[in-house]
């Protein structure tokens, strides 16, 4: 009898690890995985990266199917959609970006000084805060430091309402300028930034319309970190005429001047996925390159990649890399897979990523899989990656 109790705890235990097992496995996929999943009409849906996981019955033209793992054990139901993956020009090339600001930030606070020893900030006193963009002072649109600091110039110490976007949410404050010891004009007590310029590189082109995305992470003011709300922008010719190299710790920069007497084309949208924008007929021929077809996330998977992008003039080249790892859950951040440069040319003239690169395209198995968005400041050879799946989502919309 004690024999036969020994073995039937044995047994639960083992039964009790093994459910613990499944269970843990489950949550392990769960969290990696998505939600939801797009594929083309009639082709098989894998997880290129899992293995492991298929689904328990036949996957249906759309709605839910569940993942299992070895096909018996569910760890997630997976909504499921069709659509025709697009063919895309893949980009690489270099871009000027010119962009207006939707109304002025906020970058920094300062006191003003009304009398010797006397300092105040209306600013600070009005509640208005660094990252703030004001869309309207004294019931005027503003859209830069000139026509804000005219507002306030000439509102003879008269409290000055403004329209406050702040993360999304409307204020409202009253700022009550003081006037300057040193001038005796009108202050308000505060720095505000209207326009930005930079340097990034094109993800692809739709060849049918001229759209184009690029960069593949948002622009953000440099002082405040926050997304820059467009009002309007120029895509610009753009050579580059140095790459800084990166070092450990030190991350390095493509360098170029804006050229050329007309636009590429204009920008549209400043969001989460990058920069978009619609280029010139003359431009899109200009930039004409490889088709690509589009890859779904489920399609990308560790091993052998490129990146196609510029270290010099206006002309892009394919470099080889790894894809290291990737990240198939459903958020919307632009790290969705770790990228390693391996080709020594471009080791040895940039040191691998570098500021500028942003939006290089990722080519895998032939197709468009994703564009590189950040670099590892402390290993210049690594960065991370967005799905060109959701960059071309975004470029749907538009």
């Amino acid at each position: 009898m004690q024999i036969r109790r020994s073995l039937t705890r044995t047994a639960a235990a083992v039964l009790s690890a093994a459910l613990l097992g499944m269970f843990g496995a489950a949550e392990y996929y769960s969290r990696r995985l998505p939600s939801d999943l797009t594929a083309e009409a009639g082709a098989g849906v894998a997880l290129a990266g899992f293995p492991e996981l298929s689904f328990s019955e036949a996957v249906p033209a759309s709605g839910q199917a569940t993942l299992a793992l070895f096909g018996a054990i569910p760890v997630k139901n997976v909504e499921i959609h069709r659509q025709e993956a697009p063919v895309l020009v893949a980009g690489g090339s270099p871009f000027g970006i010119k962009l207006l600001m939707e109304g002025v930030m906020v970058t920094g606070l300062g006191e003003v000084e009304t009398s010797p020893g006397e300092k105040s900030c209306p600013a600070a006193q009005a509640g208005v805060e660094i990252g703030d963009i004001i869309k309207r002072a004294g019931g005027l649109p503003v859209s830069s430091n000139s026509e804000l600091q005219q507002v306030i110039g000439s509102s003879g110490g008269q409290a000055v309402s403004l329209e406050i976007d702040r993360g999304g949410a409307q204020i409202t404050a009253s700022l009550q300028p003081v006037q300057s010891d040193k001038d005796g004009g009108w202050r308000g007590g505060m720095w505000v930034r209207d326009s930005i310029a930079g340097i990034g590189t094109m993800t692809f082109i739709d060849k049918s319309t001229g759209a184009f995305a690029g960069l593949g992470h948002p622009i953000c003011d440099s002082d405040t970190g926050g997304l820059v709300p467009l009002q309007s922008g120029e895509a610009v010719p753009v050579q580059i005429t140095e790459a800084q190299k990166g070092e450990r710790g030190l991350p390095g920069e493509l360098r170029g001047k804006f050229g050329g007497s007309e636009p590429l084309g204009v920008l549209t949208e400043n969001c989460q996925s990058g920069i978009y924008g619609t280029l010139t007929k003359a431009a899109a021929e200009d930039l004409a390159g490889e088709e690509y077809k589009l890859a779904y996330r489920q399609e990308v998977t560790e091993g052998e990649a490129f990146i196609r992008t510029t270290v010099s003039g206006t002309e892009p080249k394919l470099y080889s890399a790894q894809i290291e790892s990737v990240d198939y859950s459903d958020s919307a951040s632009p790290k969705n897979m770790v990228i390693r440069i391996t080709d020594e040319e471009l080791l040895a003239q940039a040191g691998g990523i570098v500021q500028g690169m942003s939006g290089s395209p990722i080519i895998q198995n032939g197709k468009l899989v994703g564009a590189v968005t950040h670099v590892f400041v402390a290993d210049p050879t690594r960065g991370y990656g967005i799905f060109a799946e959701t960059m071309a989502a975004q470029l749907m919309k538009e």
